[in-house]
């Protein structure tokens, strides 16, 4: 498929022609890449609707051996606006349009969409260069984190950056409007992060800040509990790097070895010897009170 701008894309339905089809006739397309529609924001849609009327038709493709039935291609939030209002017809722009092109016009639609949460736009963005590039998503992943570890001069051959592939990658982020070496670094990881993790972003309930946070818990458990509370409690930042903090700790009081390790990385990085000495003083009497206790439990 020939690659386009978004405002092709976008251009294009505005200058096809308009149809009026039964909301009944349209149905939903399985590869829809948006997940999790806000109510509260599909109401307020509908409500604008009922005013003004879809401003914008949407976009469908014929469904084959279904004479005036359609599968919907983009405007999703307008169809269920529409449907929560009950009208019976919606305007549409029909084209003929095969899998990869659905797919690629959605994801696009998608993308320009100002409320798109971070892991539904990292997903977008992915699928939409795994089309346009030919290639897998998995194997796109590789060819950015390769692409960024070339321009970070940690390679020491360049056999994708300024290659045709590395040109048309910029190429596609360009016409997105956005940086990929800012996606690589910011937005890709967030595809790495636990399911649970996955979830709640993609429902919007967190923000990936805090997320991403709570996912260094690794035990599966605490992670799962902090998530539920930093969510129903609306915690900060802060307040659940202070509960990682006393998770962390109450973790190490129940093994020793750990308790152990962590007090000695805590001390080395005081450094209280160059930034306190009298705390450093204090130190000191204690590591030897400490070492005599180990001399009495040895004999």
């Amino acid at each position: 498929m020939a690659r386009r701008t978004v405002g092709n894309y976008l251009a294009e339905l505005s200058t096809e022609p308009e149809s009026a089809v039964a909301i009944a006739n349209i149905r939903l397309s399985a590869s829809q890449p948006r997940h999790y529609f806000d109510l509260e924001k599909i109401q307020q849609l509908a409500a604008s609707i009922q005013k003004y009327g879809i401003l914008e038709p949407l976009l469908v493709r014929p469904i084959p051996h279904q004479a005036n039935h359609y599968e919907l291609v983009a405007g999703e939030r307008r169809y269920r606006a529409a449907l929560q209002l009950g009208l019976k017809t919606v305007p549409v722009v029909i084209r003929d349009l095969d899998d990869q092109q659905a797919l690629a016009i959605a994801l696009v639609e998608n993308l320009t969409r100002e409320d798109l949460n971070p892991v539904e736009e990292a997903e977008g963005v992915l699928n939409l260069l795994a089309i346009e590039l030919q290639r897998e998503p998995q194997e796109v992943k590789s060819l950015l984190y390769r692409l960024e570890n070339e321009k970070k001069g940690k390679t020491i051959t360049h056999n994708v950056m300024g290659s045709e592939i590395g040109e048309q990658i910029q190429a596609i982020f360009t016409n997105l409007g956005q940086n990929w070496s800012s996606f690589t670094a910011n937005r890709l990881p967030l595809l790495n992060l636990p399911d649970d993790i996955l979830e709640v972003l993609r429902e919007g309930k967190i923000a990936y800040t805090k997320a991403k946070a709570i996912a260094r818990l690794q035990d599966a458990e605490s992670r799962k509990n902090l998530l539920e509370t930093a969510i129903q409690e609306n915690l900060s930042l802060s307040e659940i790097r202070q509960r990682i903090n006393e998770l962390k700790f109450n973790t190490a009081e129940q093994k020793p070895q750990s308790r152990i390790d962590q007090t000695v990385k805590r001390l080395k990085a005081a450094r209280l010897w160059d930034k306190n000495p009298e705390k450093w003083d204090q130190m000191q009497a204690l590591l030897a009170q400490i070492d005599e206790l180990i001399s009495e439990a040895s004999h």
